[in-house]
Formats: structure tokens, C-alpha cells, sequence
């Protein structure tokens, strides 16, 4: 392992890495709008996963050097944006990610306080008379039809206003004005229940934002319960995963921390029974491209963030995704994979071998398990893991099951196991009425009578395992081990 790979400690870093592989990082100086035209531009250069088609899987990372309206900042894009890039961020093969970001959370670091930060380097107050972070900041309007300008990769630190325990989550935020944002939470995200308190006592909730960070940090922050419970701080995953904690900052005009590294700040306060329409300055009733490849609708009616600063270093760096795609694929599938992983293990140790949360569920919504049959008494545990699997990650609704011949990052094998260890019949298993994630578009009454209300779902495992007394009868051809090498050298 080169040292450039062990050096990554912020976005600028994990940058300079990226410029030293080959087909991984891509810049422009051409100015760019960053209304609509900055997220057109990266769909076709690599967003991949559910975006919309032609795009590109494995299209590089880029960075807009020109911004039409803003000097002197520039934009970051799809670091993320393929598991190859994740592997170097993190130093680990691509297919064992999941396995590595299980045993993180297992020796988790805690963060610790710093004095002094870079991401302060430059202090703007809201109370300043010319402060509007529709000017301070290039946040991208990723459509035409969006609601506005969106904070898609912005990290969200909160801490509960009774036990002052503290959760990091990537929310969708959207510039309302000059010093106001909204703010959507799924139902059941932490830093909604300490929004709830607070609100409850009548009392805003301190919260930081910090943009522009370790791609570490960005991944780790994906973690949902039940892995990681109410009161455990995701930043502790990214303290294991670079071996040190994750340094913060006390924010300038809130009693809240902020990420030491972060390119920028955004301090504020969820303000008490204040809501806005997401759509009130465009009235498009659409909000902005979400994970399943659909743009989500405006809602009517979201908690509101009153901006008290904004903080950055000297030639800062916004960081944006474009919402679907394969940077979402890595942030929210890696964790998922590593939540299956740790509970089915837990209940029949050695038998998952791998788990893929697949690109065309946005990693969320599918995945594929690859799981060993070694006995008659394994027949029927691997629809347990599949069931496992479901409660591992709530928000999961189909899960492909394959046994341990099958390349689970390869959708022409896994469909190929469909097409011959799979019968309908008597392989599909469905649980009807089970909550799972509202940007669905299909889980809403009007397209089944088992839905009873938007964000239910039938979940599904489609058993693609060859019963254990058949498996004489599925065996693959088998080649010639070769040294391919001898015959092309260059051969990778």
C-alpha cells in the first residue's frame, strides 16, 4: 500500500489521491451554471446506478473549477461514485467493504474536540447585513423542476437536548432564503427524535453542517439503526476506519460541533413549530432527484434551519451528488451490507459469505446475499438470513438469494442463477403490509390493495439457491486454470 493511499484525511486529500490513478479524477474550467447544468453535465460523465440513462457506472470524480455566480469556490462531485474509488478511499478491496465497515463499528473511536480548525479559517454572520447564502454558496439546483437549490451532501450533527448524546446524518436541505433552509427527515431518523424534544420543550435545536469532508466520514454517517442505535455517533465508524478519532470544533454562534476539516460550516438552529413548503419559491411541487432515479414531491409542510453563520477554509470546495446515482449506491449500500452481514453472523456464523446492496436499489432497496449450503440442516437458513437481512436494514425490500458460486457484484451471474435455480412457484417468499421508504414510488395505495398508506411495501426473497440434495445436478463448467499472462502480459 503506497503512502498516498494512507494519507487521506479530508476532501483535499482523498482529491490528490484520486489524481494519481489513472481514469479516477476529471476537472473542467469551463464555467458552468450551477443551476441544472452542473448535475446535466455529471450525469453523462459518470453518475451511473439509477440515474437516468446514458450515463456512465464508473465515470470519474470531477471537479468544476468555474462557477457562474461564485469566485473563488469550486464543486466536487462523485468521489463516491464507484466502488473502486471507495476501496482506495479506505484501503480495502472492493468486495470486502462491507466486511470492513462491519468490524468499524465494532472498534469504534469516538471523536474528540480541537481548539482550532481550518474549516474557520473565514467567519460569515448572518446578523451581517450583506450575508445571503444564496451568494455565499453554489449549492446546485440538480433539475430544472427542483424546489430550489440543495445541500445534497451536507453532514448534519445534532446532539439530544436531555442525554446530549450526538447522531451525524446526510438530510435533504434546501436554501429557502438569505438565512433559512428546510429541512427533510425520514420518519425514524435520529436527529428528527432530538428535534422532537427540543420542539417538545419549546426550545430550537443547535445543529452544524458540514460540507466537504473525508470520504470516510461521508460513508460511515449512512449507518441507521438497528446497527447503530439511538445515542451511538456515527463518527466513531470513521474514527475506526482511519484508525484515529474525528476531530470537531465548537461552531462560533451555537452550542454545537462541526467537523475540524470541513471545507465549509453552516451553523444553526431548527427553529420549534416552524414549517415551510419545500416548493414556495418555485411552486413546481417537486423537490429534488432522490436515490430510487424519481424526483421526489415537494412537501408541504418541513422543519425550518435559521442560519446564524457560515464558516470555511481560504478556497473552499462545495461537495455535491446529484442524488440518484452510484455515489448514493456506495454512502447508503456499503453500511447496509455491513448491517446484514453483522446480524445474519450473529445468528449462523460462516454461512453469509457476502452481501452486494445493488446498484439498481439505489443500495437501499435490493440485495443480493450470497450464502453456503454445506449440509441437508442448511436448507431453509438461507430464507432466515433473507429474513434477517430485512430486519438488519428496515428500509430493504427485495433481497436475491445465490449460493457461493455466484458473483453477487455481477448482475449477468446473479440473473443468471434466476434463470436456473429459480421457480417462481415455490422460490418467492412475500411479506405484504411491512414499512419501508417513502421514496418508492410504487408503495402508496393506488398500486396495491395490501398498501395502506404511502412508505408500506411487499417485501420479497426471491430464493435463487439450488436445494441442497439437487446441488450434484447444478455443478458449472469447469475450465482449465491457465496463466493467462503467459499468452498477454498486459492481461489485468
Amino acid at each position: 500500500m503506497s503512502e498516498s493511499q494512507n494519507s487521506v484525511s479530508d476532501l483535499r486529500s482523498a482529491l490528490e489521491l484520486l489524481k494519481t490513478l489513472p481514469g479516477e479524477y476529471v476537472e473542467t474550467n469551463t464555467e458552468v451554471d450551477p443551476h441544472a447544468e452542473l448535475s446535466g453535465v455529471y450525469r453523462y460523465v459518470g453518475a451511473g446506478g439509477t440515474c437516468q440513462r446514458p450515463t456512465r457506472k464508473n465515470g470519474p470524480a470531477m471537479v468544476f473549477k468555474n462557477i457562474k455566480g461564485f469566485h473563488d469556490i469550486s464543486v466536487a462531485i462523485g468521489l463516491n461514485g464507484s466502488r473502486q474509488r471507495v476501496s482506495h478511499f479506505l484501503r480495502c478491496a472492493p468486495e470486502k467493504l462491507g466486511h470492513l465497515l462491519k468490524e468499524s463499528v465494532a472498534s469504534a473511536i469516538p471523536p474528540i474536540t480541537v481548539d482550532n480548525a481550518v474549516c474557520q479559517e473565514v467567519v460569515h454572520l448572518a446578523s451581517d447585513a450583506d450575508f445571503d447564502l444564496r451568494k455565499l454558496l453554489p449549492a446546485p439546483t440538480n433539475t430544472e423542476e427542483d424546489a430550489g437549490p440543495y445541500i445534497t451532501m451536507g453532514l448534519c450533527y445534532a446532539s439530544d437536548p436531555e442525554t446530549h448524546e450526538s447522531d451525524i446524518t446526510i438530510h435533504r436541505l434546501c436554501v429557502q432564503s438569505r438565512d433559512e433552509l428546510s429541512m427533510w427527515l425520514t420518519p425514524g431518523r435520529h436527529i428528527d427524535a432530538f428535534r422532537m424534544k427540543a420542539e417538545a420543550a419549546g426550545q430550537p435545536l443547535p445543529i452544524s453542517i458540514s460540507i466537504g469532508v473525508d470520504p470516510a466520514i461521508e460513508i460511515a454517517a449512512c449507518f441507521e439503526p438497528p446497527t447503530t442505535p439511538l445515542g451511538f455517533n456515527e463518527l466513531s465508524i470513521a474514527g475506526a476506519l482511519r484508525g484515529k478519532a474525528v476531530e470537531m470544533v465548537q461552531c462560533k454562534t451555537i452550542n454545537e460541533k462541526a467537523i475540524a476539516h470541513a471545507e465549509i460550516v453552516i451553523e444553526g438552529e431548527l427553529l420549534p413549530d416552524v414549517r415551510v413548503r419545500e416548493d414556495q419559491n418555485t411552486d413546481t411541487g417537486r423537490a429534488m432527484p432522490e436515490f430510487p432515479g424519481y424526483t421526489g414531491e415537494a412537501k408541504a409542510a418541513i422543519p425550518v434551519i435559521k442560519v446564524k453563520a457560515v464558516t470555511h477554509r481560504t478556497h473552499p470546495i462545495w461537495r455535491t451528488t446529484v442524488g440518484p446515482g452510484e455515489e448514493h449506491v456506495n454512502m447508503a449500500g456499503i453500511p447496509t451490507e455491513a448491517s446484514i452481514l453483522d446480524m445474519v453472523e450473529r445468528a449462523m456464523p460462516g454461512k453469509l459469505l457476502n452481501v452486494f446492496a445493488h446498484s439498481a436499489g439505489g443500495g437501499k432497496l435490493l440485495a443480493v446475499l450470497q450464502f453456503k449450503k454445506s449440509s441437508p440442516a442448511d436448507e431453509g437458513r438461507q430464507r432466515q438470513a433473507a429474513l434477517l437481512a430485512f430486519s438488519a436494514f428496515p428500509e430493504l425490500k427485495h433481497v436475491i438469494l445465490v449460493d457461493e458460486d455466484v458473483d453477487i457484484f455481477d448482475s449477468d451471474d446473479v440473473l443468471w442463477a434466476m434463470q436456473t435455480r429459480y421457480q417462481g412457484d415455490v422460490d418467492t417468499v412475500t411479506i405484504p403490509g411491512v414499512r419501508c421508504h417513502p421514496l418508492d414510488p410504487s408503495q402508496v395505495p393506488e398500486y396495491s390493495p395490501s398498501i395502506l398508506q404511502q412508505g408500506m411495501s411487499c417485501k420479497t426473497l426471491f430464493d435463487c439457491t439450488v436445494p441442497f440434495h439437487l446441488k450434484h445436478n447444478f455443478e458449472r463448467s469447469k475450465f482449465k486454470e491457465v496463466d493467462v499472462k503467459r499468452f498477454l502480459p498486459d492481461f489485468e
